[in-house]
């Protein structure tokens, strides 16, 4: 059997990134690799500013008058968005968060630390400045001040390509006024199942039918991935069948995904449909779950269409999706990082059942931070992937006792 980095190699020293790109707007591009860098074009802040709602003043001044408990007047207030005036010596300026901080001040402090002193009014009930401010707090050059270019200086590199772009990186193009940006297109994935014995959920279930899961998990993490889904449903267990399936799907899909039928067995029809239709190459992967894997291409159409085909039990078909398929479409869409991290986490269980092959365990996280184990690993059991948080990555022969370090790879790098 072909250890999992050698398959992992291969497939990916066959398929390039696509090379397509597109405009989108910065708010729909969560989850899409970035085709361009981006550069900050402006200062972020493109001005001092204060971080807190207070008074605006200068240091000095206030050690001038003995710190704390000094008293200055108020000469001008400023909000967010408006122009101050330059700060008149021995003053203070009101000012709130994210305003411009005057010139000449050096320091902001806090409204809670500050006691506002309205003055008296005059013979007509009207009162003719700001008032005064008292302070009742420690001043040093620079509080509460958040510095022009803090955050991104003009010219910086703010984003790089190659990148999967989250939320957080999103407002961060958004910080630089980025309104689009220049991603990958969307992988063309055309989907689908092979078996008889495989009905859509909804309809009634015949002698020796199952529900097809594969086809409905195997579509989610596509759309996951950034992908654009061309579903072709369940193919008949017959060559002809197969092939015709292959090449409808090779018209416009960058890759076809398929479960079930990678074996051979006398109803497994990819190999010789793939071998009539372009070329195939069938892997026996020494991993658990999930050993057989079917890598090729589909060139009968004039084209060249990478297949993918993944063993048909639901957590054999989930598990090789995410260790084979989703580095293949990150590839595709030019990403730089292609593996998952991992986190070294405890065990809280025992594993007595050593593998000859390197096994991927469905596990959760407890509540104390270490790895709970569902009870059923099966590959047939998809109810332990619906529990889990993610993979334990058990070397070949291992067991495992608790308190054990492990490698676990949570969903969340994966999805």
């Amino acid at each position: 059997m072909m250890p999992m980095e050698e398959a992992l190699e291969r497939l990916l020293s066959q398929v390039t990134s696509l090379g397509r790109t597109e405009s989108v707007t910065t708010p729909l591009a969560r989850g899409r690799v970035l085709a361009q860098d981006l550069v900050s074009p402006l200062d972020v802040p493109p001005y001092d500013n204060s971080a807190m709602d207070g008074y605006a003043m200068r240091a000095a001044d206030v050690a001038a008058l003995g710190g704390e408990g000094a008293v200055l007047p108020v000469s001008q207030r400023v909000a967010a968005g408006s122009v101050p005036q330059p700060l008149q010596p021995g003053t203070a300026a009101r000012i709130f968060t994210g305003a411009t901080v005057p010139e000449g001040a050096d320091s902001v402090l806090m409204q809670e630390q500050c006691e506002a002193i309205a003055d008296a009014a005059d013979s007509t009930g009207a009162t003719r400045s700001l008032g005064q401010v008292r302070i009742h707090g420690p001043l040093t050059v620079g509080l509460h001040i958040r510095r022009r270019g803090e955050d991104l200086r003009v010219g910086q590199p703010v984003l790089s390509a190659g990148m999967r772009l989250n939320a957080a990186s999103l407002g961060l193009a958004a910080t630089a006024g980025a309104a689009a940006l220049t991603v990958a297109a969307r992988p063309r994935v055309a989907l689908f199942s092979t078996g008889d014995e495989l009905v859509l959920p909804g309809q009634p279930l015949g002698p020796g039918q199952i529900y097809n899961s594969n086809r409905t998990t195997l579509h989610a993490l596509l759309l996951a991935m950034g992908c654009e889904v061309r579903d072709l449903g369940i193919v008949p267990d017959s060559l002809e069948a197969t092939r015709a399936a292959l090449r409808e799907a090779s018209k416009d899909a960058d890759l076809i995904l398929s479960s079930g039928g990678v074996s051979v067995g006398e109803e497994d029809h990819l190999k010789p449909a793939l071998e009539h239709e372009g070329r195939l190459d069938l892997w026996q992967i020494a991993i658990k779950p999930g050993k057989p894997l079917a890598f090729g291409e589909v060139t009968s159409t004039g084209g060249r269409t990478w297949f993918i085909g993944l063993p048909g039990n639901p957590v054999s078909s989930f598990v090789t999706f995410l260790l084979f398929v989703r580095p293949v479409l990150l590839r595709m869409q030019g990403a730089t990082q292609l593996t998952p991290r991992a986190l070294p986490l405890p065990a809280e269980f025992t594993w007595t059942k050593a593998d000859k092959r390197r096994e991927f365990l469905r596990a959760k996280l407890s509540d104390a931070g270490g790895l709970q184990l569902f009870g059923n690993q099966s590959s047939g059991v998809m109810s332990s992937a619906a529990w889990a948080d993610g993979l334990i990555d058990l070397p070949p022969g291992a067991t495992v006792a608790p308190g054990q370090v492990l490698r676990f790879i949570p969903f969340n790098e994966l999805f």
